[in-house]
């Protein structure tokens, strides 16, 4: 999130205080979850109210002198919810102690649902009543930092996501199956482009698809409650809640009816939908055969049957169903289990049906680690059910699963850029050059304009930096701050050799700096004149490559020369007694080794963005040369049906594309890896420990 460069340890920071809650209610783990989200709801919704409330006013009608009362229809156009006074965040968290906060923010979600009928009877209201006064008024406090008041963008729309993830990850409703990660909701949106019409999710959980689907729209600059018609359907009377929450705050609105997909149909939406997305239970195996088997929904039979009476494995009834509810040009996108795509007996059947109609599209293959609950891989569907001529009996294969980032040690997904170069791929084989062209483009220009920020940025607040400038005037200031003690010492000492190879690494450096500024330039009035057809792009790309290679060995330079820094001052104290000597302030050389450190931490950062811009240029020119789709070894490969039959009907990619060729991980940090694995270990201790005091206590119990 560019508008706020910590966001993550802010995220931390307010999940913690959140979990708080279950140490002073009464509520377990798995109950304590709506109110918090309701109080998220509150945060989230001032923080969009806020965003437009000031154009919105800008631009209400006058009468007579009087300008009109804001609606609730003026923030509906501006994809956030109207806000009475005492629903505002800042009302409840200036509330003195005196006040009964429970109260005031019960009456703040029965204003909102007064001025929203579909919210009625969905906010958290009650839940409140069992938490203590004092309680409440900090974790209002907390959700409501400074820092968070000054930013822009939807910083808080992340945050809420953040809080959705962390209830997810601890399976406290619904084994954590309502939330799908935005990584993978998002390319869904992106690739299946919900323009207009009706978006349904037969498995909706808190609404993730509706969102991704209405910030599809907003990218385009239309307003999605004009343009999309969100159904759904859930099981979970809670979960409901939770996803019209979650739409209301987008300021979205949409028939979300409780109800077992497979047995009920209260939208009757088949042959009707526009566009299908939605992440299904994989493997289910209890589905009744009798209900379902004369269901119109499924056009292509089922998918096997046990002796119990029960459709052997569920996957392909969501399969049909997502099929059927699609109209003929309809478009759907789903998760589904790896193991679908491959499956023999009645399954295979099925798929071969399926395959035979022309609608499977694309296939997309994602490595395991990317749900919260579940680590097993897992591939991404798409149908189409007017696919153009020239596709009809093809299917786009990709294996995406050597493209990730790791979020946290155990859970992974896909960078802003890595999606955007899956979808490249996804543009080519629509014939869309054009969109290809314009990615390779902007991160080119990104990249200069990273390269730009080394030598001077501008941050949130407005305050201009000069990363590499300040981090060689702070290696300068460290030198001259213990200077006075190297002038006392004799001139041949064990410090001679690392004072020689620091002030050696310093000229170098400050060198390479001023032709790096010098080389930008040169690059920078070249860019004014760029061309962006392919060859001129493929041109720049590679003439840009000695560029990125220089901001990598400036990063290699800078972390030397402050470790060349440190070295000669832990010698200065731990061999020649520094701290003795009157020429040496500890404090001011502690002060001045920090500032040095920082400065190399920001200049370092920027640099590194250099590259990995370039890198993202790279990455698509290199495998895509002539800006044209082609089989690329392990990434990607258009397949026709001859061979998907030759292949038992199977979807999976790894089987067509093959293997990629191993790359060399240029940002691999040897000493992140291990402190990593420390923190693995000791975490596996951790949960030894427990385990095996569970384990006496059982013991006990029984009396063993």
């Amino acid at each position: 999130m560019a508008q706020l460069e910590h966001i993550e340890a802010i995220e931390k920071r307010l999940w913690n205080a959140a979990d708080t809650l279950r140490a002073n209610s009464t509520y377990a783990s798995n109950e304590y979850f709506l109110p918090v989200m309701g109080l998220i709801f509150l945060r989230h919704a001032y923080s969009r109210y806020l965003a437009v409330k000031d154009e919105i006013e800008a631009n209400l009608p006058k009468r007579c002198g009087k300008t009109r009362p804001l609606t609730k229809e003026d923030f509906s156009q501006k994809s956030a919810i109207y806000l009475q006074p005492k629903a505002q965040f800042d009302y409840l968290v200036s509330l003195p102690d005196t006040e009964d906060r429970a109260k005031a923010i019960i009456e703040a979600m029965e204003s909102i649902e007064a001025d929203y009928e579909s919210l009625r009877g969905v906010l958290p209201k009650s839940e409140y009543q069992e938490l203590d006064n004092d309680v409440l008024g900090q974790l209002l406090r907390t959700l409501n930092p400074d820092e968070l008041k000054k930013v822009s963008g939807d910083v808080f729309g992340r945050i809420y996501e953040y809080f959705l993830t962390q209830f997810a990850d601890q399976k406290a409703h619904d084994g954590g199956e309502f939330f799908t990660p935005v990584s993978l909701v998002s390319l869904i949106a992106n690739v299946i482009e919900p323009e207009r019409g009706i978006v349904f999710d037969p498995a909706c959980g808190s609404g993730g698809m509706f969102v991704q689907s209405a910030r599809f729209v907003e990218r385009l600059h239309q307003n999605p409650a004009n343009k999309l018609t969100f159904f759904g359907l859930e099981k979970n009377a809670t979960t409901i809640r939770l996803a019209k929450m979650n739409l209301a705050v987008h300021g979205l609105e949409g028939d979300i009816q409780k109800a077992i997909t497979y047995y009920e149909d209260p939208h009757e939406l088949l042959g009707k939908a526009d566009f299908v997305m939605a992440n299904p239970p994989f493997n289910v195996d209890e589905i009744d055969a009798d209900k379902v088997k004369n269901d119109p929904r499924l056009p292509f039979g089922l998918p096997g049957v046990n002796k119990k009476g029960k459709v052997t494995n569920g996957n392909y009834i969501w399969i049909s169903y997502f099929y059927s509810y699609l109209n003929e040009k309809g478009r759907a996108g789903f998760v589904m289990s790896s193991q679908a795509s491959s499956a023999g007996g009645g399954e295979a059947k099925v798929r071969q049906k399926l395959i035979e109609t022309g609608a499977v599209d694309i296939m997309i293959a994602i490595r395991s680690n990317f749900f919260y609950t579940r680590t097993v891989p897992c591939e991404l569907w798409f149908l189409n059910r007017s696919k153009p001529k020239e596709h009809r009996n093809k299917v786009l294969m990709i294996d995406a699963r050597n493209i990730y980032r790791k979020v946290t040690r155990k859970i992974y997904d896909f960078s802003p850029e890595q999606q955007q170069n899956i979808l490249a791929i996804v543009w080519l084989y629509r014939g869309q050059k054009d969109r290809f062209l314009k990615l390779v483009h902007d991160y080119c220009a990104r990249m200069l304009e990273e390269a730009s920020g080394c030598f001077k940025k501008i941050d949130d607040e407005g305050n201009i930096t000069e990363p590499l400038p300040a981090f060689c005037a702070a290696i300068d200031t460290l030198l001259d701050t213990i200077k006075p003690f190297f002038d006392t010492l004799p001139d041949e000492t064990t410090l001679t050799d690392t004072l020689s190879e620091l002030n050696k690494t310093s000229d170098t450096f400050t060198a390479d700096v001023e032709a790096f500024k010098k080389a930008l330039a040169d690059e920078q009035a070249a860019w004014k004149k760029q061309k962006n057809t392919n060859g001129a792009l493929r041109k720049a790309v590679n003439r840009l490559a000695s560029l990125a290679d220089t901001s990598r060995n400036l990063v290699k330079q800078a972390d030397l020369l402050y470790k060349l820094a440190c070295r000669v001052i832990e010698t200065c104290e731990n061999e020649y007694h520094a701290n003795a000597s009157d020429t040496w302030s500890k404090r001011h050389v502690a002060r001045a080794r920090k500032a040095a450190d920082e400065a190399r931490q920001a200049a370092v950062a920027q640099l590194k963005q250099v590259r990995y811009f370039w890198r993202q240029a790279h990455w698509l020119t290199e495998r895509f040369p002539e800006a044209k789709l082609r089989d690329v070894e392990g990434l990607v490969k258009l397949v026709d049906i001859a061979e998907i039959e030759a292949n038992d009907w199977s979807l999976t990619p790894g089987r067509y594309v093959g293997v990629a060729p191993e790359e060399e991980d240029e940002d691999f940090d040897f000493e992140e890896a291990l402190r990593e694995i420390h923190m693995e270990l000791e975490e596996l201790n951790a949960e030894a420990i427990q385990l095996a005091e569970k384990i006496r206590k059982n013991f006990v119990e029984l009396g063993i």
